[in-house]
Protein backbone atom coordinates (compact mmCIF):
# COMPACT_ATOMS: atom_id res chain seq x y z
CA UNK A 1 0.00 0.00 0.00
CA UNK A 2 2.73 2.49 0.78
CA UNK A 3 4.65 2.14 -2.27
CA UNK A 4 1.03 2.08 -4.67
CA UNK A 5 0.68 5.34 -2.28
CA UNK A 6 3.82 7.17 -3.31
CA UNK A 7 3.51 6.07 -7.00
CA UNK A 8 -0.05 7.22 -7.28
CA UNK A 9 1.34 10.55 -5.99
CA UNK A 10 4.11 11.33 -7.87
CA UNK A 11 1.56 11.19 -10.67
CA UNK A 12 -0.91 12.74 -8.61
CA UNK A 13 -1.56 13.92 -5.50
CA UNK A 14 -5.29 14.66 -5.17
CA UNK A 15 -6.03 11.25 -6.81
CA UNK A 16 -3.70 9.64 -4.58
CA UNK A 17 -4.53 11.24 -1.17
CA UNK A 18 -8.11 10.27 -2.28
CA UNK A 19 -8.46 6.96 -2.93
CA UNK A 20 -5.57 6.73 -0.05
CA UNK A 21 -8.42 7.39 2.21
CA UNK A 22 -10.96 4.77 0.99
CA UNK A 23 -8.40 2.10 0.96
CA UNK A 24 -7.20 2.98 4.65
CA UNK A 25 -10.48 3.14 5.94
CA UNK A 26 -11.05 -0.29 4.42
CA UNK A 27 -8.19 -1.99 5.27
CA UNK A 28 -9.01 -0.44 9.40
CA UNK A 29 -12.36 -1.48 9.61
CA UNK A 30 -12.29 -5.02 8.37
CA UNK A 31 -8.54 -5.71 9.99
CA UNK A 32 -8.78 -4.82 13.30
CA UNK A 33 -13.01 -5.75 12.73
CA UNK A 34 -14.70 -2.70 13.99
CA UNK A 35 -17.80 -4.15 13.00
CA UNK A 36 -20.32 -6.97 13.86
CA UNK A 37 -19.66 -9.64 11.47
CA UNK A 38 -22.96 -9.37 9.95
CA UNK A 39 -21.74 -5.59 8.94
CA UNK A 40 -18.47 -6.55 8.00
CA UNK A 41 -19.96 -9.14 5.34
CA UNK A 42 -22.68 -6.95 4.06
CA UNK A 43 -20.48 -3.93 2.98
CA UNK A 44 -18.31 -6.00 1.84
CA UNK A 45 -20.84 -7.08 -1.08
CA UNK A 46 -20.96 -3.23 -1.38
CA UNK A 47 -17.07 -2.81 -1.84
CA UNK A 48 -16.56 -5.51 -4.01
CA UNK A 49 -19.65 -3.92 -6.25
CA UNK A 50 -17.78 -0.84 -6.59
CA UNK A 51 -18.69 1.18 -3.36
CA UNK A 52 -16.45 4.03 -2.56
CA UNK A 53 -16.91 5.35 1.07
CA UNK A 54 -14.63 7.85 3.40
CA UNK A 55 -15.56 9.17 7.04
CA UNK A 56 -16.88 12.20 8.01
CA UNK A 57 -15.18 13.59 11.06
CA UNK A 58 -14.25 17.28 10.61
CA UNK A 59 -16.23 19.83 11.82
CA UNK A 60 -15.76 23.80 11.44
CA UNK A 61 -16.17 24.53 15.14
CA UNK A 62 -14.71 21.28 15.90
CA UNK A 63 -11.28 21.70 14.76
CA UNK A 64 -9.00 18.36 14.43
CA UNK A 65 -10.92 15.75 15.27
CA UNK A 66 -7.52 13.88 16.43
CA UNK A 67 -7.26 16.52 18.93
CA UNK A 68 -10.35 15.42 21.27
CA UNK A 69 -13.80 18.02 20.91
CA UNK A 70 -16.75 16.35 20.48
CA UNK A 71 -19.18 16.74 17.26
CA UNK A 72 -21.63 19.09 16.64
CA UNK A 73 -23.36 16.63 14.68
CA UNK A 74 -25.72 14.57 16.36
CA UNK A 75 -27.87 11.14 16.60
CA UNK A 76 -31.37 10.89 18.34
CA UNK A 77 -32.85 7.76 18.26
CA UNK A 78 -36.12 6.89 16.72
CA UNK A 79 -38.20 3.52 16.62
CA UNK A 80 -36.01 1.50 14.04
CA UNK A 81 -33.20 3.56 13.84
CA UNK A 82 -31.30 7.00 13.89
CA UNK A 83 -31.92 10.39 12.88
CA UNK A 84 -28.65 12.53 12.27
CA UNK A 85 -28.51 16.31 11.78
CA UNK A 86 -24.84 18.53 11.17
CA UNK A 87 -22.25 19.53 8.68
CA UNK A 88 -19.08 17.88 8.02
CA UNK A 89 -16.14 19.61 6.47
CA UNK A 90 -13.29 18.39 4.50
CA UNK A 91 -15.44 15.14 2.97
CA UNK A 92 -12.28 14.20 0.38
CA UNK A 93 -13.99 12.46 -2.60
CA UNK A 94 -17.65 14.18 -1.48
CA UNK A 95 -19.72 14.11 -5.00
CA UNK A 96 -18.14 9.92 -5.83
CA UNK A 97 -18.89 8.61 -2.39
CA UNK A 98 -21.70 5.78 -2.20
CA UNK A 99 -20.97 5.98 1.54
CA UNK A 100 -19.80 7.92 4.39
CA UNK A 101 -19.02 6.98 8.01
CA UNK A 102 -20.37 9.67 10.20
CA UNK A 103 -18.97 10.45 13.49
CA UNK A 104 -21.92 12.16 15.44
CA UNK A 105 -22.75 12.65 19.36
CA UNK A 106 -25.64 10.15 20.37
CA UNK A 107 -27.69 11.90 23.00
CA UNK A 108 -28.92 9.34 24.44
CA UNK A 109 -25.51 6.87 25.12
CA UNK A 110 -24.02 10.16 25.88
CA UNK A 111 -21.18 9.46 23.28
CA UNK A 112 -19.59 9.66 20.11
CA UNK A 113 -20.67 6.38 17.98
CA UNK A 114 -19.89 6.08 13.76
CA UNK A 115 -22.77 5.88 11.58
CA UNK A 116 -22.84 3.87 7.84
CA UNK A 117 -24.46 6.11 5.25
CA UNK A 118 -26.08 5.71 2.03
CA UNK A 119 -24.75 8.79 -0.27
CA UNK A 120 -28.16 8.52 -1.58
CA UNK A 121 -30.47 8.66 1.67
CA UNK A 122 -32.91 11.59 1.54
CA UNK A 123 -31.43 14.55 3.77
CA UNK A 124 -27.80 13.96 2.66
CA UNK A 125 -26.56 17.10 0.36
CA UNK A 126 -23.16 17.48 -0.84
CA UNK A 127 -22.23 21.62 -0.35
CA UNK A 128 -20.55 23.22 -3.37
CA UNK A 129 -18.18 24.91 -1.15
CA UNK A 130 -14.36 23.51 -1.53
CA UNK A 131 -12.24 26.42 -2.56
CA UNK A 132 -8.57 26.00 -1.38
CA UNK A 133 -5.25 26.51 -2.16
CA UNK A 134 -3.76 22.96 -2.36
CA UNK A 135 -5.96 19.52 -3.01
CA UNK A 136 -8.18 21.54 -5.04
CA UNK A 137 -8.86 17.59 -6.84
CA UNK A 138 -10.33 15.68 -3.57
CA UNK A 139 -13.61 17.89 -3.93
CA UNK A 140 -13.33 18.35 0.08
CA UNK A 141 -16.61 19.41 0.15
CA UNK A 142 -19.00 20.45 3.36
CA UNK A 143 -21.63 16.81 4.11
CA UNK A 144 -24.94 18.20 5.37
CA UNK A 145 -27.21 16.26 6.95
CA UNK A 146 -30.86 16.95 8.07
CA UNK A 147 -33.14 14.46 9.31
CA UNK A 148 -30.70 11.67 7.87
CA UNK A 149 -32.75 8.26 8.43
CA UNK A 150 -30.29 5.10 8.88
CA UNK A 151 -31.47 1.74 10.51
CA UNK A 152 -29.83 1.26 13.94
CA UNK A 153 -27.38 -1.39 12.63
CA UNK A 154 -25.81 0.99 10.88
CA UNK A 155 -24.44 2.35 13.98
CA UNK A 156 -21.57 0.57 13.37
CA UNK A 157 -18.85 2.12 16.35
CA UNK A 158 -19.44 3.22 19.46
CA UNK A 159 -15.97 3.42 20.70
CA UNK A 160 -12.43 4.58 18.74
CA UNK A 161 -10.05 2.29 17.68
CA UNK A 162 -7.16 2.49 20.38
CA UNK A 163 -4.58 0.15 17.98
CA UNK A 164 -1.95 1.63 16.23
CA UNK A 165 -3.85 2.14 12.19
CA UNK A 166 -0.66 1.19 9.80
CA UNK A 167 -3.02 2.27 7.25
CA UNK A 168 -2.64 5.31 8.03
CA UNK A 169 0.56 5.57 6.44
CA UNK A 170 -1.64 5.97 3.36
CA UNK A 171 -0.88 9.85 4.17
CA UNK A 172 2.77 10.53 4.25
CA UNK A 173 2.90 7.74 1.71
CA UNK A 174 0.97 10.01 -1.03
CA UNK A 175 3.39 13.32 0.06
CA UNK A 176 6.50 11.42 -0.43
CA UNK A 177 5.38 10.90 -3.64
CA UNK A 178 4.47 14.34 -4.46
CA UNK A 179 8.07 15.49 -3.09
CA UNK A 180 9.43 12.11 -5.13
CA UNK A 181 8.05 13.93 -8.58
CA UNK A 182 9.34 17.45 -7.97
CA UNK A 183 12.45 15.82 -7.55
CA UNK A 184 12.22 14.48 -10.91
CA UNK A 185 11.07 17.35 -12.80
CA UNK A 186 13.89 19.40 -11.23
CA UNK A 187 16.65 16.59 -12.27
CA UNK A 188 14.92 16.89 -16.01
CA UNK A 189 15.28 20.14 -15.92
CA UNK A 190 18.61 20.76 -14.58
CA UNK A 191 20.33 17.70 -17.22
CA UNK A 192 18.17 19.79 -20.05
CA UNK A 193 18.45 23.53 -19.41
CA UNK A 194 21.11 24.81 -20.92
CA UNK A 195 21.06 29.27 -21.31
CA UNK A 196 23.74 30.94 -23.23
CA UNK A 197 25.70 32.14 -20.11
CA UNK A 198 27.16 28.65 -19.53
CA UNK A 199 28.72 25.82 -21.52
CA UNK A 200 26.71 22.87 -21.13
CA UNK A 201 23.63 22.24 -18.68
CA UNK A 202 23.37 23.86 -15.09
CA UNK A 203 23.47 20.08 -13.93
CA UNK A 204 27.16 21.01 -14.15
CA UNK A 205 26.74 24.04 -12.18
CA UNK A 206 28.21 23.58 -8.22
CA UNK A 207 25.47 25.28 -6.80
CA UNK A 208 23.00 23.05 -8.34
CA UNK A 209 24.34 19.85 -8.01
CA UNK A 210 24.22 20.69 -4.39
CA UNK A 211 20.54 20.96 -4.17
CA UNK A 212 20.33 17.59 -6.03
CA UNK A 213 22.40 15.92 -3.73
CA UNK A 214 20.68 17.51 -0.89
CA UNK A 215 16.92 16.53 -2.50
CA UNK A 216 18.31 13.04 -2.95
CA UNK A 217 19.41 12.49 0.75
CA UNK A 218 16.13 14.08 1.98
CA UNK A 219 14.19 11.55 0.08
CA UNK A 220 16.18 8.48 0.76
CA UNK A 221 15.89 9.26 4.39
CA UNK A 222 12.33 9.87 4.61
CA UNK A 223 11.50 6.70 2.28
CA UNK A 224 13.29 4.52 4.40
CA UNK A 225 12.06 5.34 7.49
CA UNK A 226 8.30 5.08 6.23
CA UNK A 227 9.10 1.75 4.40
CA UNK A 228 10.96 0.37 8.04
CA UNK A 229 7.80 2.04 9.72
CA UNK A 230 5.40 0.20 7.45
CA UNK A 231 6.92 -3.31 7.54
CA UNK A 232 7.14 -3.08 11.38
CA UNK A 233 3.28 -3.25 11.26
CA UNK A 234 4.75 -7.17 10.20
CA UNK A 235 6.95 -7.66 11.95
CA UNK A 236 6.18 -6.05 15.67
CA UNK A 237 3.78 -8.03 18.06
CA UNK A 238 3.79 -5.22 20.52
CA UNK A 239 1.73 -2.11 19.69
CA UNK A 240 4.21 0.37 21.65
CA UNK A 241 7.07 -0.86 18.82
CA UNK A 242 5.45 0.62 16.04
CA UNK A 243 2.94 3.76 17.43
CA UNK A 244 6.08 6.32 17.54
CA UNK A 245 7.53 5.48 14.34
CA UNK A 246 3.88 6.19 12.84
CA UNK A 247 3.71 9.26 14.38
CA UNK A 248 7.06 10.05 13.26
CA UNK A 249 7.18 9.28 9.07
CA UNK A 250 4.39 11.27 8.90
CA UNK A 251 6.24 14.82 10.26
CA UNK A 252 9.39 13.57 8.86
CA UNK A 253 8.15 12.76 5.32
CA UNK A 254 6.26 16.14 5.26
CA UNK A 255 9.42 18.02 6.75
CA UNK A 256 11.23 16.98 4.17
CA UNK A 257 9.13 16.90 1.37
CA UNK A 258 8.57 20.34 1.63
CA UNK A 259 12.61 20.82 1.56
CA UNK A 260 12.81 18.51 -1.26
CA UNK A 261 10.25 20.80 -3.32
CA UNK A 262 11.73 23.81 -2.07
CA UNK A 263 15.08 22.65 -3.18
CA UNK A 264 13.29 21.84 -6.86
CA UNK A 265 12.32 25.41 -7.14
CA UNK A 266 15.64 26.94 -6.46
CA UNK A 267 16.56 24.73 -9.18
CA UNK A 268 14.21 25.51 -12.20
CA UNK A 269 14.55 29.44 -10.59
CA UNK A 270 11.36 31.73 -11.47
CA UNK A 271 10.00 28.89 -13.91
CA UNK A 272 8.93 26.77 -10.99
CA UNK A 273 6.45 29.56 -10.64
CA UNK A 274 5.09 29.78 -14.16
CA UNK A 275 1.13 27.85 -14.19
CA UNK A 276 1.68 25.59 -17.12
CA UNK A 277 4.57 23.39 -15.13
CA UNK A 278 3.75 21.24 -12.17
CA UNK A 279 6.28 22.81 -9.39
CA UNK A 280 3.45 25.21 -8.22
CA UNK A 281 1.19 22.36 -7.84
CA UNK A 282 3.41 20.50 -5.98
CA UNK A 283 4.29 23.05 -3.71
CA UNK A 284 0.20 23.66 -3.07
CA UNK A 285 -0.77 20.59 -2.78
CA UNK A 286 2.18 19.59 -0.19
CA UNK A 287 1.51 22.29 2.01
CA UNK A 288 -2.08 20.32 2.60
CA UNK A 289 -0.48 17.97 3.64
CA UNK A 290 0.41 20.16 6.92
CA UNK A 291 -3.30 19.67 8.10
CA UNK A 292 -3.57 15.96 7.69
CA UNK A 293 -3.25 13.69 11.04
CA UNK A 294 -1.55 13.23 12.80
CA UNK A 295 -0.53 17.31 13.25
CA UNK A 296 3.02 18.16 13.78
CA UNK A 297 2.98 19.12 17.70
CA UNK A 298 0.58 16.15 18.27
CA UNK A 299 2.81 13.77 16.98
CA UNK A 300 5.90 15.48 19.13
CA UNK A 301 3.98 15.73 22.70
CA UNK A 302 2.50 12.07 22.38
CA UNK A 303 6.37 10.82 21.46
CA UNK A 304 7.43 12.71 24.48
CA UNK A 305 4.63 11.21 26.38
CA UNK A 306 5.35 8.05 25.74
CA UNK A 307 9.23 8.53 26.96
CA UNK A 308 8.10 10.43 29.87
CA UNK A 309 5.92 7.53 30.53
CA UNK A 310 8.37 5.22 30.99
CA UNK A 311 10.61 6.33 33.93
Amino acid sequence: MVILQSFLGELDGATALSIGWHVSVVGQIYEQKLWSQDMLEQFAVEINNGALVNRAVSEAEMGSPTRGGRPSTHAVKADDGYILNGVKTYTSMSKALTHIIVAAYIEELESVGFFLVDRNLPGVEIADNWDVLGMRATESHDLILNDVKVPLKHLVETEKSKAPNGWILHIPSCYLGIAQAARNYAVDFAIQHSPNSIEGTIATLPTVQQNLGKMETLLLCARQFLWSTAKGYQQYKDDSQIRNPTSASKVMVMNQGLEVIDLAMRIVGAKSLEMNRPLQRYYRDMRAGLHNPPMEDAAYTNIAKSITDTF
